[in-house]
């Protein structure tokens, strides 16, 4: 049928498709066990491109595991020999398989915090309106399995979008789609988690539904085309999620969580990666300085972290947590663990003794130790590292108008960033209440409502709250400024009297509805010369008796 992937023959040879690396995985033949990845060399000087091309994904695949091309159960035979069996995240092999035993909840436990979670997904907006810290918290603990799915589409606001567009994903899917996306998804489908039961077969359902959702989004977004780190994204979503809801979970990420990420050339990222080497100066400042001695550029080693939001540098437990915490929180939490895994790797004298050189450096963090890095110790580092959404945007800032000094404007100006969940539900909650006149009903005018807003868009960023009336006189000095002692000019705004204060321009109501009058500035408490004579043009010199009279009067004002 038409835009369906002419997926191969499960005994085809797996093409090793990747640039910047020439290794590729061998078939494997009868009597075979399943090969884990071995570690990539990190070159000595990689240059952007080259680095953003490694995120293409492990080329070991599991093509040859049965002829039939089903998927690997848990007790499934290959070639007639037992393969062993998946860990309780589906994986059977790789750097993500969880041998170990892990610390299980108790059940009693376990059964609370669901209870709990069901209570707040029944009454969602008031929880994030009103116990937003307690939801951080509880998303900071992990989101139990069995509703994490749920949660994720509510912490994104996906679940909404889903509402609003019913049958758009099948619209997306009938349509044809540009063969040059088509063609670059086929070859990455079989390379997203080749040792995850779901995606283990060639033309499996994991790998049908996966083409299915990065097909759509090319047509959703044919600005932005698709990009290779969007498939592990999208491929994490679906082992949680139908087709379906796991799309518009991928749009929310893509367009308010890590906006222009995936846009043609990455500029996004590039940035994100000199705010993240400028925070790390601040929260490790040995791992900084070992890096800019060896002139590491942080796209070297970021670029999978941060757009495959460490699906596949973490062991798997702890990649549902930093998720977790993720769609709660947004991007601050991947800022955090890429500085953890830093400070954890190159944080102390012992550490940088074992990486000397940027070969040695390269090879340490592009090959994270499963062990290395605990679950609960992970995350209590995330959550105590000083890294906030505002000392982020202050840190963008500044980079921004660098790269405007040294590189120019930026190609592609995407939307600004919404950071978590409380983010989100502002954003939406502004945008519903400007378009149907709900809490800014006071302004009382027949100006059409504005166009969506920014994150930092603010009461003073709206139309009618800016002194000048006309948008083109916006932050120029005005001909006659209105006085106290000038008449006022007619308003189109028609404030209410009980919004704007006195002695207040009509043209600028009051977004705190301050009603109390201002008090009135007397002209005895002008400014006066040491030597009690008046100043040029301020009013003559007052004596005791007057002085004694005004604190009489204070006394009076204060007592009523």
């Amino acid at each position: 049928t038409a835009g369906q992937p002419q997926i191969a023959a499960a005994s085809d040879p797996a093409p090793a498709e990747s640039s910047g690396t020439a290794t590729s995985a061998s078939e494997p033949g009868p009597g075979f066990t399943l090969p884990h990845p071995k570690p990539r060399p990190a070159p000595d000087t990689l240059s952007y491109l080259e680095s953003a091309s490694m995120m293409s994904g492990t080329l070991e695949s599991l093509s040859g595991l049965g002829e039939d091309g089903s998927s690997v159960g848990s007790d499934s035979e290959i070639n007639g020999m037992s393969v062993r069996r998946t860990d309780k995240y589906g994986f059977l092999g790789g750097n993500q398989y969880s041998d170990t035993g892990e610390k299980d909840i108790r059940v009693e436990v376990a059964r609370q915090r669901e209870v709990k979670w069901l209570d707040m997904f029944h009454n969602w907006d008031k929880w994030i309106k009103h116990r937003f810290q307690k939801v951080k918290l509880r998303c900071r603990k992990g989101i139990p399995s069995s509703l994490r799915a749920k949660a994720w589409q509510l912490l994104s606001n996906s679940q909404e979008l889903l509402d609003a567009n019913p049958g758009k994903f099948e619209e997306l899917e009938r349509e044809q789609g540009e063969a040059k996306w088509l063609d670059i998804i086929e070859k990455d489908l079989h390379r997203q988690f080749p040792f995850h039961e779901m995606f283990a077969a060639r033309g499996g359902h994991g790998q049908q539904d996966l083409y299915r959702i990065l097909k759509a989004y090319t047509i959703y977004r044919p600005d932005e085309g698709y990009c290779q780190a969007q498939a592990p994204v999208a491929a994490v979503l679906l082992m949680h999620m139908p087709a379906e809801q796991a799309f518009w979970c991928l749009v929310q990420i893509c367009e308010k969580y890590l906006p222009g990420y995936y846009s043609a050339g990455l500029e996004a990222i590039q940035l994100d990666g000199e705010i993240f080497f400028s925070l790390l100066r601040r929260t490790c400042p040995m791992a900084y300085r070992h890096l800019k001695k060896f002139k590491i550029d942080p796209i070297l080693y970021m670029t999978e972290w941060f757009m495959c939001i460490f699906s596949r540098t973490l062991p798997w437990a702890s990649v549902l947590r930093v998720w977790d915490m993720f769609f709660c929180e947004g991007v601050k939490i991947v800022f955090r663990v890429g500085m953890v895994l830093l400070k954890q790797m190159l944080g102390s004298v012992d550490k940088l003794r074992e990486v000397q050189g940027m070969y040695e450096t390269m090879e340490r963090l592009r090959n994270i130790a499963p062990d290395a890095i605990r679950e609960e110790v992970l995350v209590q580092e995330i959550i105590i590292l000083p890294v906030t959404e505002t000392l982020i945007e202050r840190e963008c800032n500044i980079q921004v108008r660098k790269w405007r000094e040294s590189r120019g404007e930026l190609t592609h100006q995407p939307g600004r960033r919404l950071h978590g969940t409380r983010a989100i539900f502002e954003h939406k909650r502004r945008a519903a209440s400007i378009s149907s006149g709900g809490s800014f009903s006071f302004l009382g005018s027949s100006i059409p409502p504005p166009g969506p807003l920014r994150a930092s868009s603010s009461l003073l960023s709206l139309p009618g709250f800016h002194p000048s009336a006309d948008p083109s006189a916006r932050g120029q000095p005005t001909a006659s400024a209105p006085t106290q002692s000038a008449a006022a000019p007619p308003s189109t705004l028609s404030p209410s009297p009980k919004v704007v204060s006195e002695q207040v321009t009509p043209t600028i109501p009051s977004p705190t509805a301050n009603n109390a009058p201002r008090t009135p500035i007397l002209e005895s408490k002008k400014i006066m010369k040491r030597d009690g004579e008046p100043r040029r043009g301020q009013g003559t010199k007052v004596s005791q008796s007057q002085k004694r009279e005004l604190f009489i009067q204070k006394k009076k004002k204060r007592r009523k």
